[in-house]
Order: structure tokens, then sequence, then C-alpha cells
């Protein structure tokens, strides 16, 4: 499979503040790629470079084969951006609007194909305007799509939406692998970037610290699962597991990937002890543990974990 960008020893200095370290990248054709860090760490300024809003200090980057700081205008046809926030006028409809924005391309989709895909056929004729904020979040993403690009870049699409919302947003943005789409999303919410992202790539200080699939950065963390139950009674087990009580719970760490085996002696304890373990959990380390071990870690060196 081809690679949609190609980024390799991409610096970006702001009068002497390098911004951006030398960072290497890779994204696929059709794949859904994360790209986290916290504020001030060089994500949004890579993400501009990407899209040919700034030059690049030093480095190569290619985004579907185009330079993006020399880009033609059909590569601009191709490229599909979903700000935080945008302003479509609020007298129009939704299919006015797309059909407005359709003028602006040689090829585009077929205006009702797009709203359909985007979840907005029962109010492709409503004002913008009266629209709750989930329903013209999906309006913005149908006029990025419009124009039939192969790559789109999604900045904080769930950004202040209620549960169901969020839900909604997602199915409709893992959608996009069934029309061809790559696709290249920022977000500050760690299930968002865990449930949608085929791979994760972290930013901090201007260099990648880590990339992968969610559960690759788990490793390179050494993120283990947790086993506890409710109690005060602090078992006697084997040199492999660690074992403290905490707040009237017994919680058990290992660094054994024979999850199975600890779990066989801790029963074996509770059978010869009359414990019953109430309450009995096993929780596995989630992408935003992993994320915040890496920020806090500050990893200068490059990243472990394969590409």
């Amino acid at each position: 499979m081809a690679d949609a960008i190609t980024v390799e020893g991409l610096r970006k200095d702001y009068g002497g503040f390098e911004a951006v370290k030398g960072i290497d990248l890779s994204i696929r054709e059709g794949e859904i790629f994360a790209f986290l860090g916290p504020n001030g760490a060089g994500k949004t300024t890579t993400i501009e470079i990407l899209e040919g809003f700034r030059t690049a200090t030093s480095g190569q980057v290619r985004v579907l084969g185009v330079d993006p700081a020399h880009p033609p205008l059909a590569w601009r046809e191709k490229i599909g951006i979903v700000l935080q926030q945008s302003q479509v006028e609020k007298e129009l409809t939704p299919r006015e609007a797309v059909t407005m924005f359709a003028a602006y391309y040689q090829g585009p989709r077929l205006v009702d194909e797009v709203i359909e895909l985007v979840g907005l056929a029962d109010k492709a004729n409503d004002r913008i305007g009266k629209l709750s904020g989930g329903q013209q979040r999906r309006l913005d993403l149908a006029l990025a799509l419009i124009g039939d690009p192969k790559l789109i870049f999604l900045d904080e699409p769930t950004t202040g939406f209620d549960p169901s919302a969020r839900r909604e947003s997602w199915e409709m943005i893992d959608n996009l692998r069934s029309i061809g789409c790559t696709v290249m999303l920022t977000t500050h919410y760690m299930d968002e970037a865990q449930q949608l992202s085929d791979r994760i790539a972290v930013i901090a200080d201007g260099r990648i610290v880590a990339r992968g699939t969610a559960a690759e950065l788990g490793q390179q963390v050494q993120a283990r699962p947790t086993i506890s139950w409710r109690g005060a009674t602090v078992p006697t087990l084997s040199d492999r597991v660690a074992v403290r009580a905490d707040e009237g719970h017994v919680r058990v760490e290992t660094t054994e990937d024979d999850l199975v085996g600890v779990v066989r002696e801790i029963t074996d304890w509770a059978t010869d002890h009359d414990d019953s373990l109430h309450g009995f959990e096993i929780t596995r380390p989630d992408l935003e543990q992993t994320y915040l071990r890496l920020i806090e870690a500050g990893f200068a060196s490059p990243d472990e974990v394969a590409s």
C-alpha cells in the first residue's frame, strides 16, 4: 500500500525557536491516522505544513506525491480540511451550502450522495442556523467531502459534543474508509483516537516520541493490566506480581504475559482462604494512560515502536 503522506527530517524554525525538530512520518493510503500531542508540541505547525499553509525550514514533505509548499491547483482538490471551528451562512440550507461548494470543484461528488453519507438527509432543507452542534459538524464534513478528496484533515471533530453525538460522529468518520479516504485526525480525546485510528503518532517538544497502534504504544511504556477486587486481606503470591491494598481494594500488577496464570494463582489463593473476591475485575490500560506516560517521560530519542 502506498503512502498518502511522507515526511523526512521535517524542521520548522520561528526566529530561533525550533517548533518541529526533525520528525519522520508516514501515513498509508486509506488509513485513519491519529496525530496526538499536548498544546505547544508542534502538532499544529506540522499539520499546517502538510496542508500547505506553512513552509518547512528543512526536510522533505510529500502529500499525495506533491510538495505542499508548491502545490498545483489539482492537488488542492484532492485535500479536504475540517477545521475545529468554521462558519457557514446560517440562512442557507445544508443542500444549498453543499451545492455552492460543489461549484468550486471540477469533479465533485453528487450533492445528495454526500448529504446522505454524513447523515443529514432528513435535515437537508432546514436552515443551518437551526441545526444542532453535531449536525453542523456533519455539514462541515460534507463541505470537505464534496470535492471527492483523497485525504482529509480532521481537527478536533467532536469538541463539545454530548456522548451520543460523539458516537454518531465516530461512526460517520469510520465510514470514510468505505469511500477510500485517508484521514489525519487530531484530537485531545484519547478514547476517540483509540476507537477510530489504525495507527497513532505522539509528538512532544517538537519530536515524534512514539508511533504505532494503541496496543504497540502500550507495549512501549510497558503498560500492563491491573487485577483488582474489594477486600482488605493482602494475598501472598509469587514474586512475578506486585500486590497492594488501596482504599478497600486489593490490586495486583504484573509484567507477565501469562495473565491466565496470574488469575489462576489468585483464584487458588482465594479458594484456600475462603475469599470470594468481591468485585473481581481486570482493567486493561487505555490509550489515555499510555499517552500520559509517553508525554511525562519526555523521550528525547527516536521512538522504538516500528512504524
